[in-house]
């Protein structure tokens, strides 16, 4: 009998939107999902109007509105095929990753150590894809903004997924 060989692969992928990427040196605080639209896990965050609950940024997101990004948590699949996309529904507790890394999807650019981290404001019809709201490694010159706390960690996977580090929190 010959030996069945396997090869696994030399690489593997981040993980998936909104999951930490390493501890110990992160900090979560929970919020309730404001707005009343869902957050998908992985976006980027600011306070809602009534300054206490969290949306997910948008067309008139600032830099220094940035709270931090919606972690991934463990949830009841609401749908069967789609078991590795979440999201948190208005008035449900959000965890707000506020320091530390963690995954998200980079829809723009290319991800890579040290790199600047933008979050794009305008939707640009060169570029369909990258949604209003999203992660971006590259700048789009007026239709993103730069988080200037914020870092890409090394390179996007075959996913999109690349982990980005929040250096400091910018507001509490």
């Amino acid at each position: 009998m010959g030996l069945n060989t396997q090869v696994i692969g030399t690489g593997m992928p981040n993980g998936q939107a909104g999951s930490y990427a390493r501890q110990p040196d992160m900090i979560i605080n929970t919020r309730a999902a404001g707005g009343s639209s869902n957050i998908p896990f992985g976006v980027p965050l600011e306070y809602g109007s009534d300054g206490i609950s969290v949306v997910q940024m948008g067309a008139s997101s600032t830099a220094d509105k940035f709270v931090g990004v919606a972690a991934r948590e463990v949830k009841s699949s609401l749908h069967y095929l789609n078991q590795g996309q979440g999201e948190y529904a208005p008035k449900e507790a959000v965890p707000v990753f506020q320091r530390g890394s963690i995954n998200v999807f980079c829809q723009r650019g290319t991800a890579k150590l040290g790199g600047k981290v933008y979050v794009r404001t305008t939707a640009n019809e060169s570029f369909s894809t990258a949604l209003v709201g999203g992660f971006e490694a590259e700048d789009d010159s007026g239709k993103v903004i730069e988080l200037t706390n914020c870092q890409w960690a090394g390179s996007a996977d075959a996913n999109g997924i690349a982990e980005l580090r929040i250096l400091t929190m910018n507001n509490a």
